[in-house]
C-alpha cells in the first residue's frame, strides 16, 4: 500500500513550499487549500497522515481533525501552525488526538523525519490490525475443528512440560490431511 501523506493550508506559497520540500520522498504528497476540500479528497483516496493548518477560514485545523479523527480514525494526525500556544497545543491534542504539533516556520529535515516516523507507526498499526484479523480468524476455524471433530486442539503434556504426539502411520496421516481438506474445501 503507497504511503500518502496530506497537506492542508490556506497559503498556497506553505502547500507549495512544503512539496518542495517533500519532492524527493517516497510517497504521495496531495494538498488541500480547506478543511472541506481535504475532506472530500479523503474519500477518494486514503490517506495515511494529515498535517493541518490550525488557523484557517470556515474551519479550524483543530475543528478539521476532529472530524479526520471521527471518519478516519487510522489516519495520523498532524497539526501545523504559525500562532503556536500551550491552550492552541492543549486543544489540539485533546479534540483532534494529533499525533505531532510543529510551528511555522518549520525546519524541513524535522519535517520530513515526523512525517516519516508517522508513516512508520501507520503501518505499523495497520500490521497489528492485519496480524489480530488472522488470528481471530483462525481461533474461529479452531473453535469450528473443535466442534467437528471434540479434543482436538487438546494438547497432552508430559511431567517436564513437553508435548506429548502420538504416532501415526504416514498413511494415517495422509487420510486425515485428505478428509480436512474435503470438508474445508
Amino acid at each position: 500500500m503507497e504511503d500518502t501523506v496530506l497537506i492542508v493550508d490556506d497559503e498556497a506559497p506553505v502547500l507549495s513550499a512544503i512539496k518542495r520540500a517533500l519532492a524527493d520522498e517516497p510517497y504521495k504528497v496531495f494538498t488541500a487549500i480547506s478543511a472541506e476540500d481535504a475532506l472530500k479528497l479523503m474519500k477518494r483516496h486514503l490517506i495515511k497522515v494529515v498535517i493541518s493548518d490550525e488557523m484557517m477560514p470556515g474551519m479550524s485545523g483543530t475543528e478539521f481533525l476532529s472530524i479526520v479523527k471521527e471518519r478516519y480514525p487510522e489516519t495520523i494526525r498532524i497539526i501545523l501552525t504559525g500562532h503556536a500556544s500551550i491552550e492552541a497545543a492543549m486543544r489540539a491534542v485533546n479534540k483532534g488526538e494529533v499525533y505531532r504539533f510543529l510551528t511555522k516556520p518549520w525546519e524541513n529535515f524535522e519535517l520530513k523525519l515526523v512525517i516519516r516516523t508517522a508513516l512508520e507507526k501507520y503501518n505499523l498499526e495497520e500490521e497489528n490490525r492485519r496480524l489480530l484479523r488472522t488470528v481471530k480468524y483462525q481461533a474461529l476455524e479452531l473453535k469450528l475443528l473443535e466442534r467437528k471433530y471434540p479434543e482436538i486442539t487438546r494438547l497432552e503434556r508430559d511431567e517436564d512440560g513437553n508435548l506429548i504426539i502420538e504416532d501415526i502411520s504416514d498413511e494415517e496421516f495422509e487420510r486425515i490431511i485428505a478428509q480436512c481438506e474435503r470438508e474445508f474445501s
